[in-house]
């Protein structure tokens, strides 16, 4: 019978539990505590005004949310579908090219969110490469809300991709080959072994890429325009307001803050409950 041991920490080690954090780790943190925290919970200070309920019953905020609700829940749906094959691709198969591949579709986690939107405008346009022939048929994409999701889905799925990636390789390729010996389909064995092994970093990098394309703002107003009720979501908003309303900027900004929050929150009480499941 295997025994199992409790490790004793060494007295080093008791020594710098008692004696509590380092001040190099503790001054750090509240250095970033100032610069990450402060200004957030300064914006909800100011926005937590009299006029608060009013702003956001405005037929635009209103609007804006469920315009940025909708279209991110679109564009994080098709980041999964299209995301998750393509990271188990990159994690298990080798082929020529695969390492260019990998590089160009994290390209534009780095490219400024205008060369972004400017890109997409090119390709979809109606001079553009694939807008010439949509034009054509009757589609258009440019400055509508398909180019807003297309605008979310360009910047944010590399986030999931590269997360999913990350989660495949960690699993050892051993398992599935133990379970394909045991007579299941590698499609049974992707989602009975590989799925559950991976799911935290799935978690993480869903919560990552709908987070980036909730906060998506310089390739929409290139490629899809602030059109209010098509196009403008809440940084757009935002952004509209910043130019006649303080205030009213002021709460939406608060508004996408709380729902930024409530989202990772939801993320990571979800990955909590499969870490108290398993």
């Amino acid at each position: 019978m295997r025994r199992y041991h409790r490790r004793v920490p060494s007295e080093r080690a008791r020594r710098q539990t008692r004696a509590g954090a380092p001040v190099v780790e503790v001054v750090a943190a509240a250095v970033l505590f100032v610069l990450l925290v402060v200004p957030i919970l300064t914006l909800l200070a100011r926005a937590a005004s009299p006029q608060l309920l009013a702003s956001l019953l405005k037929p635009a905020a209103v609007e804006a949310l469920r315009l940025s609700l909708l279209s991110t829940g679109i564009s994080f749906g098709i980041t999964v579908v299209l995301g998750t094959p393509v990271a188990y691709l990159l994690a298990r198969y080798r082929f020529p090219g695969r390492r260019l591949f990998d590089t160009l579709l994290g390209l534009p986690i780095v490219l400024p969110p205008v060369v972004a939107g400017l890109s997409l405008l090119l390709v979809f346009g109606r001079r553009g490469w694939l807008g010439a022939p949509l034009a054509a048929a009757g589609i258009h994409i440019p400055f509508t809300t398909a180019a807003v999701v297309l605008a979310q889905l360009f910047v944010a799925s590399p986030y999931y991709v590269r997360a999913a990636k990350s989660g495949f390789e960690a699993v050892p390729e051993r398992l599935e080959a133990v379970s394909w010996t045991l007579g299941k389909s590698r499609r049974e064995t992707f989602w009975r072994v590989t799925i559950p092994l991976t799911f935290p970093y799935l978690v993480e990098g869903a919560a990552l890429a709908w987070a980036r394309a909730l906060g998506e703002f310089g390739a929409t107003i290139v490629f899809a325009g602030s059109l209010a009720g098509r196009t403008r979501t809440m940084p757009l908003a935002i952004y509209s307001a910043l130019e006649s309303d303080l205030d009213d900027a002021l709460v939406l900004a608060a508004v996408l803050a709380v729902v930024a929050f409530v989202l990772l929150f939801a993320f990571r009480f979800v990955l909590r409950l499969r870490e108290v499941d398993a």
